[in-house]
């Protein structure tokens, strides 16, 4: 009776480690689910049943990766789902009904860069996303010299970039609160 009672405690906690671990699998997925892949993000490839198809690739700067019968992969913008069915696409030359399972496993490329009169100026990961009084604080907020009301977010790159304003001090006391933005992966704070 006592070994019986044990078996089944046992196959219950399995089976809700299982669901468990499920649940965390399927939030992970859900949450990447819409990111778009950037230069440094690291992958995780594998393709069912076949071991010498399973590879931690690297996003380098073209936004480009490597892997064996695929090839070059631009993955610049495109989501996960998109880049798995490139694979899999690519791969039915070679294995038919290719199983490809592809994860983001570290997010280096998502980066943005606040400048001037803060504490700890320099680049900074966001992952997923943060806006502008966020990004302040990621620096160790402004020093005591630091144009508040002159704060400007820079996006875009060559002929294609724009600055927005936005004022410090408005946003702390409630106003203006729209301009507090999501910064975008590239974007540039710059504190006079």
């Amino acid at each position: 009776m006592l070994l019986r009672r044990f078996f089944l405690t046992a196959r219950v906690l399995l089976l809700s480690g299982a669901a468990y671990f499920g649940c965390i699998a399927a939030l992970h997925a859900q949450a990447t689910a819409g990111y778009t892949v950037k230069p440094g993000d690291t992958l995780e490839i594998s393709v069912w049943k076949e071991p010498d198809l399973q590879r931690t690739v690297l996003v380098r700067p073209d936004g480009q990766f490597s892997f064996p019968l695929v090839g070059e992969v631009d993955a610049r913008g495109k989501t996960v789902m998109e880049l798995n069915k490139t694979v899999s696409e690519r791969l039915t030359k070679y294995i038919s009904d290719a199983v490809v399972t592809i994860s983001v496993t570290e997010i280096k490329g998502n980066k943005i860069y606040v400048l001037g009169q803060v504490n700890k100026p320099g680049e900074f990961i966001v992952n997923p996303s943060v806006n502008i009084m966020q990004a302040l604080s990621m620096a160790g907020g402004m020093t005591p010299f630091a144009a508040t009301n002159d704060i400007i977010v820079m996006r875009g790159q060559g002929a294609q970039q724009k600055a927005m304003a936005f004022r410090y001090n408005d946003v702390v006391r409630g106003r203006s609160l729209d301009t507090n933005i999501e910064l975008l992966s590239g974007d540039i704070v710059v504190v006079p």
